[in-house]
């Protein structure tokens, strides 16, 4: 894409970029554009937007003292240069400048402008106070080629009964497992949007999408289960993302939307009336099914995952599948016991998080492990599984 060197430009970031092509493609309808000041203010006081639930402004208002500058000065009808990363990605038209208050525009979104809050400390770095709107394009294949892709699959497959999962995969586990299947007992289809943070968030995209394949592609039904990457802007993730995920999911072409009871977006508030509200009153209008799964434990009584409905168990018998105490294990290049982690995933993430670990893999290797005589040499991956495989031998426990 190439854009005339004489437009004045505005540098934005990929966070930025990558909102632009949810919207330009429409993935928030029905939104579908930039809001100008007396739109985005309506949006920001009712939290609607023709008749859906919008739970504030799309806008583009971006830091820096060079665009600072240059945006109060931008004329009605002047095209505008996109610069991400030091690549042109994009035009825009001006229709409008004017001034916001970020600190407002972060308490939209996060529900505080607390520097505490991590969200809200990067969100306000991110923000300037003039902000631009009018027509643009901007360029990124990501967004395209994803929606392509499932709208691709849902013609190949006629499928009708279409879910979706947000999932962090952080690391992917057997409560996950479960969750996938049994979404896909009755589902024709099921996308999961895989997050991709812009910030570094636990495990790298890279190993979470190789776990994740590992695990559809060896152990699902094939050609029922589609993965997307979800980045994760920001955008998505104030007190009001399941709004979005909804919104998103639905443009997609899903016609039901998983998600835990345990999800933050859950919690009762009260409206101005002093009226208990939740998330459900907010997207009823939003054309798609919203399903509950209860979380799942590990009950070493019923030696298996089980929920509150199926276990008679106390909270001392159950395993929970939380992020951080795996996440530790890994970290620190520990095996996650395989009723948590399936070993195959495990040694997928271990091996690529701990490349080159021992100075003399193949004989380790051949001094623990039975073999057919034959000297192969082994991957650490393939070292690892067999390690967690002796891991749960009991005859001598």
């Amino acid at each position: 894409m190439s854009f005339s060197k004489r437009n004045n430009t505005i540098y934005i970031d990929k966070e930025a970029l990558s909102s632009l092509a949810i919207v330009q493609e429409g993935l928030l309808a029905p939104v579908n554009g930039l809001m100008g000041k007396t739109e985005a203010t309506k949006v920001d006081e009712t939290k609607t937007y023709k008749g859906l639930p919008m739970p504030f402004s799309f806008i583009l208002a971006p830091e820096g003292k060079k665009n600072q500058k240059i945006i109060p000065n931008l004329k009605k009808g002047e095209s505008v240069t996109l610069i991400c990363e030091g690549k042109e990605v994009g035009e825009l038209t001006v229709d409008e400048t004017f001034k916001i208050d970020p600190i407002k525009r972060v308490e939209n979104i996060y529900g505080t402008s607390d520097l505490n809050h991590i969200g809200a400390r990067r969100a306000l770095k991110r923000l300037g106070e003039w902000c631009i709107s009018g027509d643009y394009k901007v360029e990124y294949p990501l967004i395209k080629e994803s929606l392509k892709r499932v709208k691709d699959k849902i013609k190949e497959t006629n499928a009708q009964r279409i879910s979706a999962i947000m999932l962090g995969a952080n690391p992917l586990n057997r409560a996950h497992e479960r969750v996938i299947r049994q979404t896909l007992d009755n589902t024709d289809l099921l996308i999961i949007f895989l997050i991709k943070p812009f910030t570094q968030e636990g495990l790298d995209y890279e190993i979470r999408k190789e776990s994740l394949d590992l695990f559809v592609n060896d152990y699902l039904p094939q050609n029922r289960v589609l993965i997307v990457p979800f980045e994760n802007s920001y955008i998505f993730s104030g007190y009001n993302e399941l709004i979005l995920d909804a919104i998103l999911a639905k443009n997609y072409g899903a016609t039901r939307l998983i998600i835990g009871k345990n999800h933050r977006a859950l919690g009762t508030t009260y409206d101005n009336q002093n009226q208990i509200d939740t998330v459900f009153s907010k997207i009823k209008n939003i054309d798609i099914k919203i399903s509950l799964f209860d979380e799942y434990v590990y009950c070493d009584i019923c030696k298996t995952l089980v929920n509150s409905h199926t276990c008679p168990h106390g909270q001392h018998h159950h395993t929970h599948y939380h992020y951080k105490p795996l996440m530790d294990l890994i970290q620190h290049g520990i095996l996650p016991p395989p009723i948590l982690v399936r070993k195959e995933i495990s040694a997928k993430i271990i091996s690529k998080l701990f490349p080159n670990r021992f100075k003399h893999l193949q004989e380790t290797y051949d001094m623990l492990f039975p073999n057919s005589g034959l000297l192969e040499e082994k991957s650490e991956e393939e070292f690892y599984i067999k390690l967690a495989e002796l891991y749960q031998t009991s005859s001598l426990t």
